[in-house]
């Protein structure tokens, strides 16, 4: 299973309409939610989506994609669970 590049930092920037999170359109974001969608498509997005990104915005990404990965939540998720607690 490949995962949802999805990090919880789910605004539009108004000019472009990628997330500001994942730098993904709606369209994609419905594609990855169709269970149709082949893997080898959700590799090449990710692909696209990081290519997108520059500087700050991809390491931030970089960083909590990759511990979402591993623990099942983007660190935004982890961070708000944390302050509620």
């Amino acid at each position: 299973m490949i995962v949802s590049p999805c990090i919880s930092i789910c605004k539009s920037d108004p000019v472009t309409g990628f997330c500001y999170g994942c730098a993904r359109n709606s369209d994609e974001k419905l594609r990855w939610k169709d269970k149709n969608t082949s893997d080898d498509w959700k590799l090449k997005n990710l692909i696209d989506i990081k290519s997108r990104m520059r500087g700050w915005q991809l390491e931030s990404f970089e960083k909590s994609y990759n511990y979402k990965c591993l623990n099942g939540i983007s660190l935004e998720k982890k961070r708000k669970m944390d302050s509620n607690d």
